[in-house]
């Protein structure tokens, strides 16, 4: 088991970072916002100079604190980032007021401006200020005191606050992606678990060894020191069983004994309540777990497959995979497994539905015609549309604003290789996520403390 530096410092940051941020700002201009319901626009012009050194020896610090920020919101397909370049007037004080005709001369919307200062004790002084150009006022501001180790979530809570000051909605920067990375010809794959940032930074091995891993979901549930849980699947006893595993100490256990197989694990919203999949006899039905009182229930009783359940946001409801039609398709039911209902009817055949976190959709997997497809649907199955179209796209998992997307798309022939995209709510942006090689399963944790 590794258990790196960086996952233990995150106590260290949650605690600092609580006691040292403040914020300020005026209101917004009603003309400097992007409405990202729409499935065409222009991304905003934004310019993000270095920060400002603050004592004459964070020059480093100050330069990429700046780029993890221009990554973040470029990589957003949101904004334009304006090259540093073409920048006219030079910042002198990150408490300055712009010259904000030099700025529009080069067609910047908006501008961020900081500081930053690391004292000799290793902590991190930063203040930023986000700038309506034509509107010509502050929108917003803070300044976080860290330890030094933590400078890269700093710049993701700061691209957080860009993004929700602009787009009136929650970012998702500050925020992990637990995955599956593969290694091996595709016919014998080893599979190891294992955690990044969410832009590929600090990837992590979690479970090391051949067993094979798949499936896994975090828990909700963060404590204020950044503390998360996830559960996956494992085949380490030669069947697949559940397993849980809190990810800063590496403690895990198994989820029970259990007859036959156990999969799809996934949690309630609060995180005290863990969905599953048990395969008995040749007959696949769902199952709930309690965390607390570790007692079973089972939810659904049909001859027909009943597969990979996601509870909705408010836990009231379940979205899950079934073929009692006689084909796989879409079906919502109660917590407690009552009245379930099929929601899809379109051609072709859906699998892995997940539930928005925003509670409005439910995105999915679809093979038509020999092609796979991620898609989404309103939650009576509704407003259907297909996001990606491949040779094979599998297993959505929801930003923790729900306006993102990560899948695992897969490559053709006998040597295909699996990766990570990502493709924004709208069908816009979509990109291939850095994983240092092969890699599937992608679940994506709610934004961190």
């Amino acid at each position: 088991m590794i258990i790196s530096r960086y996952l233990i410092a995150l106590k260290r940051f949650a605690i600092v970072f609580a006691v040292a941020l403040f914020s300020w700002g005026a209101p917004a201009s009603a003309d400097l916002n992007i409405d990202i319901t729409k499935s065409e626009f222009d991304p905003m012009k934004i310019a993000i100079p270095n920060f400002l050194d603050g004592n004459g020896r964070s020059g480093q610090f100050a330069r990429d604190m700046a780029s993890v920020i221009r990554a973040d919101l470029e990589r957003s397909g949101l904004f334009e980032i304006i090259d540093p370049a073409a920048y006219i007037e030079t910042q002198r004080d990150v408490s300055y007021q712009p010259d904000f005709p030099s700025w529009r001369v080069i067609s910047a919307e908006a501008l961020v401006s900081g500081r930053v200062a690391v004292d000799q004790s290793n902590q991190v002084t930063v203040e930023f200020r986000l700038w309506d150009i034509y509107g010509q006022e502050q929108l917003s501001g803070s300044r976080l005191r860290v330890s030094a180790d933590s400078w890269r979530r700093v710049a993701h809570k700061i691209s957080d606050r860009i993004y929700e000051r602009i787009t009136g909605e929650s970012g998702y920067f500050d925020s992990r992606i637990v995955f599956i990375s593969e290694s091996g010809p595709k016919t014998d794959r080893i599979k190891k678990l294992r955690i990044m940032d969410q832009d590929g930074e600090n990837i992590q091995t979690l479970l090391t060894g051949s067993d094979l891993a798949l499936t896994p979901r975090f828990s909700p549930d963060t404590d204020r020191n950044g503390n998360q849980t996830i559960a996956y699947l494992s085949y380490e006893t030669g069947r697949p069983e559940v397993y849980l595993q809190e990810i800063s100490l590496g403690t895990r256990e198994k989820l029970g004994n259990f007859e036959g197989m156990t999969t799809s694990p996934r949690f309630s919203s609060q995180g005290d309540v863990l969905l599953f999949t048990q395969i008995t006899r040749g007959n696949s039905d769902i199952h709930t777990y309690d965390l607390r009182s570790r007692t079973v229930t089972a939810l659904t009783t049909n001859p027909g497959i009943d597969t990979s359940p996601s509870f909705s946001p408010d836990s009231q409801r379940i979205t899950f995979n079934s073929d009692r039609s006689g084909s796989p398709q879409i079906y919502i039911m109660n917590a407690n497994g009552s009245n379930p209902k099929r929601i899809s009817f379109g051609d072709g055949r859906y699998t892995t539905p997940i539930w928005s976190p925003r509670g409005d959709k439910i995105a999915f997997t679809k093979s038509l015609n020999g092609r796979f497809h991620i898609g989404v649907m309103n939650i009576d199955g509704s407003g259907e549309r297909l996001l990606t179209d491949s040779y094979l796209d599998d297993g959505p998992t929801w930003s923790p604003n729900g306006r993102v997307i990560l899948f695992t798309r897969e490559s053709r022939g006998a040597s295909g290789v699996s990766e990570i995209w990502s493709i924004d709510l709208t069908g816009r942006n979509l990109r291939k996520l850095p994983t240092a090689g092969p890699a599937s399963d992608p679940a994506w944790s709610p934004l961190l403390p």
